[in-house]
């Protein structure tokens, strides 16, 4: 047995690297192929080879804080961008960062900020300040034709008041009819209670999730996943128990926190020469799960 055996190619490579250039590979953002994600890529492929409609058709990618989804549709797009930039096609699919703040001229600043265009602030005549901002991107969507609008941390549009969020998801139904822009969204839970509370909007925009992970087979084939892009000299065993059930419960069932305790636990192992992440290293992090961070003890001290 090859005791590199428990390590992607990629990782070994980094075995004999100096401790920087391991700590800066560990840091560095990776793309895990678990079920959830397959799943949500293929959905989205969907959505760029759908045949032309005059309906809305969306999605909404779904699921708790840290869990991957920024990453999801990053990669999507990140694909597609290199894809199209080798066959010199323009820019199919775009990530919009919803903004905090309720009503129109938010939403609209979102696009506008997304294509990287100039965008003038809403003045006293507000009124008159949101009409040149959706000309600004009336104009924007017809000279660039994207075809995937990816809202991500959409939850931030539903802050608002009612009115502010039904004109918001009348402007997605436009963006179907007129432009024949496919919307996702993605964030929290508020998206998918807001959504199904009618039934056009729950027809148009079918839910792709990404659930808490529960600890099963699949999550231990997760952390084997993970293991196996730590360049570590020593297999570390993170799928067997107790070490597994223990990384499963400081991480809450959130992949973002998963990956982050063994990424701190790998930097350790390499610093400390143990080369190895063992139930004691995991002590030595003195991790804080992420819903008691409010109430740490540590928290007192920052006042």
């Amino acid at each position: 047995m090859s005791f590199t055996e428990h390590l992607s190619d990629q990782a070994i490579e980094y075995l004999n690297r100096s401790i920087e250039e391991r700590v800066y590979f560990i840091r560095s953002p990776r793309w895990v192929g678990y079920q959830a994600a397959i799943k949500t890529h293929a959905e989205l492929e969907e959505l760029i080879r759908r045949p032309p409609s005059l309906r809305m058709a969306g999605l909404m990618l779904v699921g708790p804080y840290a869990n991957g989804k920024t990453m999801l549709i990053e990669r999507f797009a990140i694909q597609h961008i290199r894809s199209n930039e080798a066959t010199r096609a323009p820019q199919k699919v775009w990530i919009v960062q919803t903004r905090e703040g309720a009503g129109l001229a938010h939403f609209y600043g979102s696009i506008i900020t997304a294509f990287r265009a100039p965008s003038a602030p809403i003045g006293i005549q507000a009124p008159a300040s949101v009409a040149r901002r959706a000309e600004q991107v009336h104009r924007l969507l017809t000279h660039l034709e994207p075809r995937i609008l990816i809202f991500d941390e959409f939850h931030n549009a539903l802050r608002g008041r009612r009115q502010d969020v039904e004109s918001i998801f009348a402007y997605l139904r436009r963006l179907g009819r007129e432009y024949d822009i496919s919307s996702v969204l993605v964030g929290e839970v508020q998206i998918y209670d807001y959504v199904n509370s009618t039934s056009e909007m729950a027809s148009r925009i079918p839910l792709c999730s990404v659930p808490r992970w529960m600890f099963n087979e699949e999550y231990l084939q997760l952390l084997n996943s993970l293991e196996s892009a730590l360049p570590l000299a020593e297999p570390s065993d993170i799928s067997d128990e107790p070490l597994a059930s223990r990384i499963f419960r400081l991480s809450e069932g959130l992949i973002g926190e998963t990956v982050s305790i063994l990424g701190m636990a790998a930097i350790r192992a390499i610093r400390s020469g143990k080369e190895r992440i063992t139930p004691a290293l995991l002590d030595e992090l003195s991790y804080i799960l992420l819903t008691a961070r409010r109430t740490a003890a540590v928290r007192d001290l920052l006042v």
